[in-house]
């Protein structure tokens, strides 16, 4: 399934791409891509050698901000520059689930209007992060949403990017210029940093790191006494690991990993990330999904050949889902993400 599809008539575009691309999904015959490039033999105790990434859905313009929501047993995802959150279930296909995501304006913005990432609170609510409407968001079960932070110190976020939460209710979310039509250099920008963030369920937004020029995906260890946070600058491609302090302040960062001298080797850049039960990464960036053990040895790649921007456990948190620029892939794997052996 290729991005012709999405050439149709324009009377048909939408309904004709969707209806393709839920066929497809239909079948329980995927196509595979790339593969799992070993770089230590550690790395087949979490993925098979053999293990296929299969492509559930294809034809998207970028998808991202992949969740698993184990109440009705389906994933959502961001499709950013249509402005969609995508629903896949199997057995059922693909098919959309909300329309506007993360832009309710009238004029243009830019390429990238959409949502970005998705996560759940406590109550199961589903948490966006969008790009043109700058704030992160709550669907409420009764299916209107609520702003939960759009402003900084009086002054409008850049575009919300990827957000996680903690065992206590605080939302943690990533804050870089992507979503602004100009991105860095865009007029509406108010803030002159980009920033992670800590919002309490009372509503309490505190800055916890200025100091990444592109903070993007981000992750809890499995004790949440470690913030992982990709930076997703080609000039310095790192991801950065934070002690996190008692009352939810960050300690000194440092370098966890660094895959700048990838950039232009291999497609894509620090991105989205998850951490299985044992602390191992699963981090999007050059090359695919780089998988790390929790003191940031190289194991190796699940290699998709595409730009891969976010991943998500799924099923019985023994699948890795991957959202792969125009696909929708997943891998199975011999471990579970963190928090799912508790379920």
């Amino acid at each position: 399934m290729t991005r012709f599809l999405l050439l149709l008539t324009l009377g048909g575009v939408v309904l004709t791409s969707e209806a393709a691309r839920s066929e497809e999904a239909m079948n329980t015959n995927y196509p595979t891509i790339g593969k799992v490039v070993r770089e230590s033999g550690k790395l087949d105790n979490l993925v098979d050698p053999d293990a296929k990434i299969d492509v559930l859905a294809s034809g998207f313009d970028w998808s991202e901000g992949p969740i698993w929501v184990a109440d009705g047993g389906y994933l959502l995802f961001s499709d950013i520059p249509p402005n969609k959150i995508m629903k896949w279930k199997e057995g059922e296909g693909l098919s959309l689930f909300m329309h506007p995501s993360g832009y309710t304006g009238v004029a243009d913005y830019g390429k990238e209007p959409g949502s970005n990432g998705l996560t759940l609170d406590p109550k199961g609510q589903l948490i966006l992060c969008e790009h043109g409407d700058r704030r992160v968001s709550k669907l409420t079960k009764s299916g209107g949403k609520i702003t939960l932070a759009d402003h900084y110190n009086g002054k409008r976020l850049n575009s919300p990017n990827d957000v996680i939460v903690a065992s206590n209710g605080d939302l943690i979310f990533t804050d870089p210029p992507y979503g602004l039509p100009n991105r860095w250099d865009d007029p509406l920008r108010e803030l002159d940093f980009c920033g992670v963030y800590r919002l309490t369920p009372e509503g309490e937004l505190t800055l916890l790191t200025k100091e990444m020029t592109r903070p993007n995906g981000l992750a809890l260890s499995p004790d949440e006494k470690t913030l992982y946070v990709a930076n997703s600058d080609p000039e310095k491609a790192i991801w950065m690991s934070f002690p996190v302090n008692d009352d939810g302040t960050l300690g000194k960062g440092e370098v966890f990993y660094d895959a700048t001298e990838s950039v232009g080797k291999l497609p894509g850049l620090p991105d989205g990330l998850k951490v299985d039960v044992d602390g191992n990464l699963f981090a999007t960036g050059p090359g695919g999904v780089l998988v790390f053990t929790p003191d940031g040895e190289l194991l190796g790649r699940i290699a998709t050949g595409e730009k891969t921007a976010n991943c998500a456990w799924g099923d019985d948190g023994s699948t890795l889902y991957l959202t792969s620029d125009m696909h929708l892939c997943r891998i199975k794997t011999k471990t579970k993400g963190a928090g799912w052996d508790k379920r």
